[in-house]
């Protein structure tokens, strides 16, 4: 089967759904623009976007567009970064359009990692790629360093819409401009397009894919690497289709960006500009694969290692090992950092045996962890990350690069001139999603210190392939949300810093995972602390399943009794509420089993009813007996 087998419309089908769209995006409600962490009581993963595509053909059947009804949908996504209601709303119509599954549609805020998604599956089934090109490739993409970096191989072709493709053993991939209204010049190569890159004008890209078996690896490369087409983009579309015009061009401000740029400076003290992306993963995809570049480049035959916690962020650790996968020469090691773990003795420890094989050390952790909220002695983790190391050989080892997740306290300074980590090779990146927008938008930004230029020059030219760089609108929000950032924090932490003493009070049993306040006058101030509860039972399946049943019996009070302003969501860095999740079945979502926290942890903001949370969790405390 190929794309544009079955691309005849039917016209008054196609009229009627797309009427049915316009009514949509006159009554949608605000947060479908707005929200980038939605509500995971009502959310079921292994159903994403099918619950809300379902129902939204329930309602289409009706011709129910109103407010009420649409904003009843199931949630398609838990957070933006992986989709959201408007992607869903474009890949349906987008599917109606070519008569397609809505699932093997879609949507990209980059115009080349679809391209590198279907690479990289490829890759791994030992699959030939021809990459036809309708006009002409993203500027960014630089197919030299894609075949000599990424390991992928495929055949270019330069191809109009008047040429016959020959036949090719293996699968196509068609990149075009072209108007997307207009269906005719695609289906002249019906009989030869497996995938359908439609980039579209500055916004993003929609892939169209004729086999469903690859859908699954695709949205994975979405999910990690890169970010659905933002809402923002999305309506851009939308708006554009239900009229039959052209996409409005973007309004870019290079003010935006440079203001962004000038704030983040401010705040982290590194010498280096800062580098923005999409999100804080596609941020870190353009870290690892900036890393591996410049490590072929400067220590060419030589063995790569990421090091990496093994109860990190699930995003970090899976993102690892799918690079990892791709390449025979790049490798995972385990790093233990919580509990009863020592970080800086576990990174002596790693760097010993990486040094003994000659191989070049990366290593990726958050300060503090997450979700326990552990600061490692930095004057430790210093003197083990500058220490001289010896091959097998007695050569002097490579030394490592420290990259620093520093997402939940990202106005503390390591990196600047006489700071703790400005001695050594060390990069710093946060998730733009948290503290720097205050949950208004995803993005995500990366600073290096004085030793890191040539890493930050690789680094910025992978951002800039992937496409993966920050949207116009992601840069007008960062550089208004990220003034007030460290006044934000500093609020944030005083009621989190109440609300912890508290709760050690009213139920002094309970493990609260939180920086004491020697660690807070360093300048650590997260508003994040995680809730290990008191737990009954005889052995310990039972001690395991009564402690998942209060977390749950907690949150739910909270939701239920304050749903306002307490929300079950996976963020943190939010300009007002409280949010709650249990890691392990959401952020360590990809984690080892045997590595996870069934744990609370809760997320508080400076603008919220601090009092009324400590009165339910007394309700909770005095429940539970």
């Amino acid at each position: 089967m190929h794309i544009f087998a079955h691309s005849k419309m039917n016209s008054m089908g196609a009229t009627n759904k797309l009427n049915y769209v316009k009514n949509i995006l006159d009554n949608m409600p605000n947060d479908w623009l707005k929200l980038t962490t939605h509500r995971l009581d009502i959310y079921d993963e292994s159903r994403a976007k099918v619950q809300f595509t379902e129902q939204l053909e329930v309602l289409f059947a009706a011709a129910d567009a109103r407010m009420p009804s649409l904003a009843a949908l199931p949630t398609a996504y838990d957070y933006i970064r992986l989709g959201h209601p408007l992607s869903c709303l474009l890949e349906w119509a987008m599917a109606d359009r070519y008569q397609l599954p809505h699932g093997q549609v879609i949507s990209f805020s980059s115009q080349t990692m679809p391209i590198l998604a279907v690479l990289r599956a490829n890759l791994l089934q030992r699959k030939k790629t021809r990459v036809v090109v309708q006009g002409k490739l993203p500027n960014t993409f630089d197919t030299d360093v894609v075949r000599e970096v990424y390991g992928y191989n495929f055949d270019l072709v330069q191809a109009n819409a008047s040429e016959t493709l020959p036949a090719f053993e293996g699968s196509t991939i068609l990149v075009s401009d072209g108007d997307m209204h207009d269906t005719t010049t695609y289906t002249q190569f019906s009989q030869g397009v497996d995938f359908w890159v439609n980039n579209v004008a500055g916004r993003g890209s929609v892939l169209l894919v004729s086999d469903a078996s690859y859908v699954s690896d695709i949205q994975h490369v979405r999910r990690r690497e890169t970010i659905a087409m933002t809402p923002a983009n999305c309506l851009a579309v939308l708006q554009a289709m239900v009229k039959g015009a052209a996409v409005a061009p973007l309004d870019n401000s290079p003010a935006d960006k440079a203001r962004t740029r000038h704030y983040i400076k401010e705040i982290t003290g590194a010498p280096t500009d800062a580098l923005v992306g999409s999100s804080g993963l596609s941020v870190q995809y353009a870290i690892m694969m900036g890393v591996v570049h410049y490590a072929n480049q400067n220590h060419r035959g030589k063995d790569i290692k990421f090091v990496v916690p093994t109860n990190c962020y699930g995003g970090t650790n899976d993102q690892a090992r799918r690079v990892a996968a791709c390449m025979d020469h790049v490798e995972v090691v385990d790093l233990a950092v919580d509990g009863d773990s020592n970080m800086v003795q576990s990174i002596d420890a790693v760097l010993d045996t990486i040094a003994a094989a000659d191989a070049v050390p990366f290593i990726i952790a958050e300060i503090p962890t997450n979700p326990r909220v552990e600061v490692p002695d930095l004057e430790a983790l210093k003197a083990v990350l500058a220490k001289e190391r010896k091959t097998a050989a007695g050569a002097i080892a490579i030394d490592p690069v420290f990259i620093l997740d520093q997402t939940f306290c990202p106005n503390v300074r390591f990196l600047g001139e006489g700071e703790i980590l400005s001695t050594v090779r060390a990069l710093s990146y946060a998730s733009g999603s948290k503290f720097p927008s205050g949950g208004k938008c995803t993005a995500g930004y990366v600073v290096g210190n004085a030793l890191t230029v040539e890493l930050m020059q690789h680094i910025g030219q992978h951002l800039s392939l992937c496409d993966n760089e920050a949207t116009a609108l992601q840069y007008a929000l960062l550089a208004e949300q990220l003034p007030s950032m460290n006044e934000r924090i500093a609020a944030a932490y005083m009621h989190t810093r109440s609300f912890v003493n508290f709760i050690a009070q009213a139920l002094p049993t309970a493990k609260i995972n939180f920086v004491s306040e020697q660690l807070a006058e360093r300048g650590f101030t997260p508003s994040v602390f995680s809730l290990d509860l008191p737990t009954k039972g005889e052995t310990e399946e039972e001690k395991e399943a009564c402690k998942r049943k209060l977390n749950h019996k907690l949150i739910g009070m909270m939701i239920t009794q304050i749903p306002q302003e307490s929300k079950y969501c996976v963020s943190y860095g939010q300009l007002q509420g409280c949010y709650w999740t249990i890691p392990a079945t959401s952020t360590q979502g990809t984690t080892k089993e045997g590595d996870k926290d069934y744990i609370a942890r809760v997320a508080l903001s400076g603008n919220m009813d601090l009092a009324k949370h400590q009165a339910v969790f007394a309700q909770f405390v005095k429940e539970i007996g």
